[in-house]
Parts: structure tokens; sequence; C-alpha cells
């Protein structure tokens, strides 16, 4: 972990192909923050922003990205805050804290967007049978099928 870590924030219509180490991409029209995994691993974490996902702060001088980003499902598995462009490091998580926080931004999001949640005993559907026309589906095909595991 890359303890004290602060990154510079860059505002971009279109993310880069390249991302530059210690910075994070905020994409106002794709409502996407980028940025490559703070441990160091080189995974690009794409955190979709919505009042059912993440939410961007920008104060006027740094950004702050809430929730946390849990990143689960690389090796890596850090798991950190974004505030005022610093990394703030917490703990792992268990897998059934995982399987909880999931839990919970489902219902979170289906709330949001008006839908019954799922029921706990009902599997997820695998990323590939999201609509091919949302957002965050065409931003996994263009980084290959990767993106941030919510918290």
């Amino acid at each position: 972990m890359n303890e004290g870590l602060v990154l510079k924030h860059k505002f971009v219509e279109l993310i880069p192909r390249e991302l530059e180490a210690n910075t994070i991409y905020c994409s106002i029209p794709y409502a996407t923050v980028i940025h490559n995994c703070c441990c160091g691993c080189g995974s690009r974490v794409v955190t979709p922003l919505s009042p059912a996902e993440w939410k961007l702060i920008f104060d006027g001088r740094s950004i702050s990205l809430k929730p946390s980003i849990g990143n689960w499902q690389y090796a890596c598995r850090s798991h950190y805050f974004i505030e005022n462009n610093r990394v703030i490091w917490c703990g792992d998580w268990s897998d059934e804290e995982v399987a909880a926080g999931r839990k919970h931004d489902a219902r979170d999001a289906a709330a949001f967007y008006g839908k019954k949640a799922q029921k706990s005993n009902e599997p997820t559907a695998p990323a590939s049978k999201k609509k091919k026309g949302s957002l965050k589906g065409k931003i996994k095909k263009w980084f290959g099928g990767k993106s941030s595991p919510q918290t």
C-alpha cells in the first residue's frame, strides 16, 4: 500500500487510453471516474457516478469519492476512500462482509431505479447479461470487461 498517497485529479471528457500514475480522471459527460488501483497493482478502477453508485465531490481544489473503493474482484483486494485527493486505506473485508455490502448496494440501486430488490436466493445476472446499450456496459467493454466492484 502507498501510505499517504495523494492523487491529482483531471476533469476530462474522454478517458485517455494510458492513465498517468497517481491521477484520477473525472468525466462529467459520461458520469464516470477512472484511476489505476491505488495499491500499485495496475488494475483500472472504474467508478460510475450516480445516486445509486458513487458520488463525486469537488470543492474547487480537490475531489472525494463516496463510498469507499473495494476492489474485491482483483487479486490485491485493496480497500480505500479517496477524500480531498488523499487515499485513506481501510481494512480488508471478509467474503461475508463483501456479500452483505453487495446486497446493500443492490437494494440501493433497486430503490433508485424503481425496481424490486432481488431476493437473496436468486443468482445475480452475470456482467455479460447487462444491457448492451448501457453506459456501464460500454465502459466495461471499452476496458476489456473490467470495472471496479462495489463495496
